[in-house]
């Protein structure tokens, strides 16, 4: 029988490469929050995949952009820090990009300092000619001695075992660290606050989403009257300026309304049960730049 090995895999990437949808497609439940905007991930989230002989435990980070504020820094900096201590690293790119761009080279250089096992994912290749996937993979070939080079569609099913196979033969012997039946460390606070804020992102403007972060309340489970289970959810959606907050809840209420219709029925989806969400809108200036808040979004 093959020893069991298990490990940590690092997703790393500059902002909008698709690293979020990639790890939903990899675990095979949506655990992280997918947006067609930059900056989507803020925290640092787990993905578990259990395997006959191998546990793999994903860490989805934050792009790499310049930072504008202190939030900026801490996402920046908690995803620089996954890479020391990850067993494997999957270096995502966006396939449209031509040539090698700032935050690769600054990934590329910590990758060769440290000497670290990667996988370079290629995203987006439905997007350009054969032609041009050729030339990229000359091009980081010649930058990085990379374990494996998979081009991919994030968006679909396909490379999806061969990237758990390639990960799996790199990974050390070692024990499973969470439990079989997990599939994300995250708690059901965690997943309702990033649900909240894919449909912010999804429905407001490009101005809005990222002035704002979500923070449940309360949360519990009770049986209804018909003795099905139901878990009631209250949440508050924090924005930095007064004139967003009614942007947030729309004529007569309506925006915020579709923004709670549309979260009630994911996670309704995801839990398998009965959902009663309540959602208000505060105004918090300059919640970027605050310690207290700050805090949240620290790696541990």
């Amino acid at each position: 029988m093959d020893k069991f090995k298990s490990g940590f895999v690092s997703i790393i990437g500059k902002t909008n490469v698709g690293k979020s949808t990639l790890l939903n497609k990899l675990v095979g439940e949506k655990i992280a929050i997918m947006a067609n905007k930059s900056q989507t991930t803020r925290t640092l989230i787990k993905g578990i995949v259990n395997n006959e002989n191998s546990q793999i435990v994903f860490i989805d980070t934050p792009g790499i952009h310049k930072p504008k504020t202190k939030l900026g820094n801490i996402m920046v900096d908690s995803a620089y820090g996954t890479i020391p201590d990850a067993d494997v690293l999957l270096f995502v790119i966006d396939a449209g990009n031509e040539k090698v761009g700032k935050a690769e080279e600054i990934l590329l250089e910590k990758l060769k300092v440290l000497n670290k096992k990667a996988i370079l994912i290629i995203n987006k290749i439905d997007l350009i000619k054969k032609e041009n996937l050729f030339k990229l993979i000359e091009i980081y070939s010649k930058e990085y001695n990379f374990e494996e080079v998979i081009p991919i569609s994030a968006l679909k099913k396909d490379n999806r075992e061969l990237i758990l196979q390639k990960i799996e033969s790199l990974l050390p012997v070692g024990p499973a660290y969470y439990d079989i039946e997990e599939y994300t460390d995250q708690t059901l606070r965690q997943i309702a606050e990033e649900v909240i804020r894919e449909k912010a992102l999804y429905y407001l403007s490009e101005e809005i989403p990222h002035g704002i972060y979500v923070e449940v309340e309360k949360y519990s489970e009770r049986k209804t009257k018909s003795n099905e289970n139901i878990f009631d959810i209250e949440a508050v959606i924090y924005c930095a300026r007064e004139s967003h907050k009614g942007i947030i809840i729309g004529k007569n209420g309506e925006m915020l309304k579709r923004i709670g219709t549309a979260t009630r029925i994911d996670l309704e989806r995801g839990l398998m049960q009965k959902v009663n969400l309540k959602l208000w809108v505060k105004v918090s200036e300059n919640w970027q730049e605050k310690e207290n808040i700050l805090k949240k979004f620290k790696a541990e």
